[in-house]
């Protein structure tokens, strides 16, 4: 059993303990529980509505927990939401933001909404562009674009598919080189070591040119 629905399973079974003993506490008093409730009438029935968020949170929070959305110490975003899960609760989710703001979310609109598990993915993309100057010729840009595609397919760090490297725009100013490709790791420090690296890497091409 994971630790997460271990901690759900532990908080349920408190609150079913305290609620036992306290039945069991009324009973010993000599009030009889059961004709109580039933005398609430209207207002038992006003209970069952106000409680029919709480019930909707607490099988949200199950849904979560048994489709294995998230574990605590992802890094995931709901909506307009993102940072790292700190707790899953019963009721509610905790999401500590990137600016250190606590988030509580109700667990039904987290079922119920897209959730973005960023802590699952084994790469992140590189998405990118360069400009050349007008007067580098046809041969040039070739041998450029040969070098660069060469140095990225060799680099131990990048998958090598998707890989592409083309010359696809004359922008006002440049003649613009696009890049797309991926990093063979998702941790985010790597990620800028590896984009440094390929950056000077394809300053020294274009330089050497």
């Amino acid at each position: 059993v994971s630790r997460e629905i271990g901690m759900f399973l532990i908080k349920a079974t408190k609150v079913f303990i305290v609620t036992l003993g306290g039945v069991a506490f009324l009973q010993n008093l000599g009030i009889n529980v059961s004709a109580f409730i039933a005398s609430l009438g209207l207002g038992g029935l006003a209970f069952a509505l106000a409680a029919k968020d709480t019930a909707a949170n607490l099988f949200g929070g199950f849904a979560i927990l048994t489709d294995n959305m998230f574990k605590i110490g992802d890094w995931i975003k709901v909506g307009s939401v993102e940072g790292v899960v700190e707790d899953i609760g019963m009721r509610t989710t905790k999401i500590r933001a990137f600016d250190k703001r606590l988030i509580t979310l109700p667990n039904a609109t987290i079922a119920n909404s897209a959730v973005d598990n960023f802590s699952r993915r084994d790469r992140r993309r590189i998405v990118a562009r360069i400009g050349l100057v007008y007067s580098t010729t046809p041969a040039t840009m070739n041998r450029i674009l040969k070098e660069i595609r060469e140095m990225l397919q060799n680099h131990p760090l990048i998958h090598d598919e998707p890989l592409f490297v083309y010359f696809d725009e004359f922008d006002d100013s440049s003649l613009s080189l696009f890049f797309y490709l991926f990093t063979k790791t998702a941790d985010w420090e790597k990620y800028l070591q590896i984009r440094e690296d390929i950056n000077l890497k394809i300053m020294d091409i274009v330089e050497k040119n």
